[in-house]
């Protein structure tokens, strides 16, 4: 896993601050890859609330603070509600990803 102790913390800590104590979260894509270099990192969350209202309010001011706390960052955060239809890269991402 290509994230550090310090990302680590601050991306569950931020995530869960305003998506709900009870949410989980993956880390996927290349940043599973320890041989790899560079890429984004990508999210994947199953959240404790979901209001899309709340969804949409949150995931604001998560993203603002998460670039604040780990810089030039590109950051993909896919969310799943477990509404509407479902989508294939919820299941890639929880197979193939790192639950943090």
């Amino acid at each position: 896993m290509r994230i550090t102790p310090e990302q680590h913390r601050h991306i569950t800590g931020i995530l869960k601050k305003h998506f709900g104590q009870g949410s989980r979260i993956w880390l996927f894509g290349s940043r599973i890859n320890d041989q790899a270099k560079g890429g984004d990192i990508d999210l994947y969350l199953e959240p404790e609330y979901q209001s899309a209202k709340d969804i949409v309010a949150a995931r604001l001011a998560a993203m603002a603070e998460l670039h604040q706390a780990l810089g030039d960052q590109k950051i993909d955060l896919v969310i799943n509600r477990h509404q509407g239809p479902r989508q294939p890269i919820y299941d890639i991402a929880k197979t193939s990803g790192i639950e943090l």
